[in-house]
């Protein structure tokens, strides 16, 4: 009679972690965050108009460029947080002929958090790094 009991039990656990989501967030996930790093401030700066490279000092080399031509470049922001959903903005940035920002649009994934959400988004392991003049002090 132990033994059966001890087997059930074994089934019945086996079971239940198993097929069980609870248990998908007692593992650990790190926060994955890909592409280029875009914020607020850095979007406020760019301006229809602007250069080439006026919009990669603002906002660094582009992800993605059109495969028809060096017009349109692609930033695409993409962050999942742990056990979170994914959130994703894409900026395209059109140019003209003479190289100058004719267009900004912006994209998102269904239910993505805002800029300033993924922003404020805090990092499930940060790293403390100081510079040689902290340590020195």
């Amino acid at each position: 009679m132990p033994f059966r009991k001890f087997t059930s039990l074994v089934i019945l656990t086996s079971i239940l972690l198993t097929g069980c989501s609870v248990v998908d967030n007692w593992v650990y996930r790190p926060d994955i965050n890909q592409g280029n790093y875009v914020t607020p401030e850095a979007i406020d700066l760019l301006k229809v108009g602007q250069t080439k490279d006026q919009v990669v000092f603002i906002m660094g080399a582009p992800m993605l460029t059109s495969i028809f031509g060096d017009n349109v470049w692609y930033y695409v922001f993409r962050q999942q947080p742990q056990h979170e959903s994914i959130s994703q903005r894409t900026y395209s940035i059109y140019f003209d002929q003479m190289g100058r920002v004719t267009d900004i649009k912006v994209s998102a994934l269904e239910n993505s958090k805002s800029l300033e959400e993924m922003n404020k988004q805090e990092i499930s392991d940060p790293i403390d790094i100081q510079s040689d003049d902290e340590t020195n002090q």
